[in-house]
């Protein structure tokens, strides 16, 4: 078998599920495997499709088993989702946070989550709150509920699939979820008052390994039967992991896909405003990092599909004062409470006649002045390091890098998530691939001041 061993990295998206081959010496990417992720539309309310995901998620390590010896799993995912376990099984399908079903006890559940300043978890719709998700799973389906014997977040749902052990860690408790404490470190009220913090599997840290590949795992793929699986991680804390063990605070990732999340390690829990989407993650080691986040994906795919932006584009966009304000993602971001809409000079307007590069061009600039607006409620300083796909958006890194008067460091051929997941199969000594930062990116040429106080105005931010 050509190569020494590797690690396989699983990374299930809200979007889209991946399955990364890390060689183990040098954290290159030597193949990946990528299928679209799908909600089934059905009783007793949507739900993911863990057995599709299973199938596909066993082929794809059976066919990197017949190129590397893997000698470790490592699994990071979205978060808002939690798993509840009954026997050798789900006690209850698993949720789709999009879902509105939990909003039909926003009123019993408002008063029963803890106040912003124990739990720095914003009051979010449908199921962004995971413990908005369970208070009211336990109330609609009682009988199921009371079957569960374990409650797991996602990425230990696909790490005990592997392994049969059941684990949690703090990264994804601690992501806007209502059940964590992250200045304390403890379970929060809320949480131990339903009775979670019992029902939760063991504490864990991200890189520890949980136990080896359970056997018929091993007889599906062809992984040797030793594989370890490590607990895994939240993906945006996999993003930031690699940061932290490589440079000091403080600094901001911008770890980009469906959602953009900011975290700023270093910067000012003081200034975080629940109702701007401001929140506490918990980093791999436990740490409270601000964070601010809105779905930029989505967003621009909302805009602009998938069409580039170009700097000649945001020039005429620039000029006519074309721009989109905010927001596309209801009840998200610094901006949730506003309905979207396109401007220009003569006020509300039909972005159907605009050339598909104008619209992308608008896009653009519209993601850098949220980000900017993240970042500033976060108290980042710092360079910004920017992962995924807006690292490849070359208008709204140089835009970016004029509105914050910083390094702006795009890292697009590196998927930080993949790394710091790989990372963990590693320990908790492990060291980051990357070598010296790439070259930060030229502030656009442009002057955007009269273009983003126009945009603030009408924004109200």
């Amino acid at each position: 078998m050509a190569g020494g061993a590797a690690i396989a990295v699983i990374d299930i998206g809200k979007s889209n599920a991946k399955v990364a081959l890390v060689d183990r010496e040098t954290l290159a990417v030597t193949g990946i495997r990528t299928m679209v992720n799908t909600v089934i539309q059905a009783r007793p309310y949507p739900h993911y499709d863990v057995e599709r995901l299973w199938q596909w998620l066993l082929a794809s390590l059976g066919e990197f088993a017949r190129e590397r010896e893997i000698e470790a799993i490592s699994v990071t995912t979205h978060g808002a989702c939690f798993v509840l376990l009954g026997g050798d099984g789900l006690a209850l399908p698993v949720l789709d946070y999009e879902y509105d079903g939990p909003e039909s006890l926003r009123v019993e559940y408002t008063k029963a989550r803890g106040p912003f300043s124990e739990t720095l978890s914003p009051d979010l719709p449908n199921g962004l709150n995971a413990g908005r998700q369970l208070y009211w799973l336990c109330r609609a389906f009682p009988e199921a509920y009371a079957t569960a014997d374990a409650l797991l977040p996602y990425p230990q749902y696909w790490a005990w699939r592997l392994s049969g052990a059941r684990a949690a860690e703090t990264t994804s408790i601690g992501c806007h979820t209502d059940m964590w404490n992250p200045r304390e470190a403890i379970y929060s009220d809320l949480a131990r008052s339903e009775g979670w913090d019992r029902l939760m599997a063991p504490l864990v840290r991200p890189w520890d390994t949980i136990g080896r590949i359970l056997p018929a795992v091993s007889a599906a793929t062809g992984l040797p039967p030793n594989c370890r699986v490590v607990a895994g991680i939240h993906d945006s804390n996999a993003s930031l992991l690699p940061h932290l063990l490589a440079r000091r605070t403080p600094f901001a990732v911008l770890s980009t896909g469906t959602w953009m999340v900011a975290l700023a390690p270093g910067g000012s829990l003081d200034g975080l405003d629940q109702r701007r989407d401001c929140l506490a993650n918990v980093d791999a080691f436990g740490h409270a990092v601000p964070s601010t986040r809105f779905m930029a994906g989505r967003e621009y795919e909302l805009l602009a599909g998938t069409a580039t932006a170009t700097e000649k584009a945001a020039e005429r966009v620039i000029a006519d004062h074309t721009m989109v304000l905010p927001t596309f993602a209801p009840g998200t971001g610094p901006y949730g409470n506003q309905t979207g809409r396109w401007l220009s000079r003569d006020g509300v307007m039909d972005p159907t006649p605009l050339a598909v590069a104008e619209r992308a061009a608008a896009a653009s600039l519209y993601a850098t002045l949220v980000t900017e607006k993240c970042l500033e409620l976060a108290g980042a300083d710092g360079p910004v390091i920017v992962e995924g796909p807006l690292a490849r958006n070359t208008l709204f890194l140089r835009a970016l890098a004029q509105r914050v008067d910083r390094p702006v460091l795009a890292r697009p051929d590196a998927t930080g998530t993949t790394e710091g997941a790989a990372l963990l199969a590693l320990g908790a000594d492990a060291k980051p691939a990357h070598g010296d930062d790439p070259e930060p990116a030229m502030p656009l040429d442009i002057d955007l001041g009269a273009y983003a106080r126009v945009w603030r105005q009408q924004a109200g931010a």
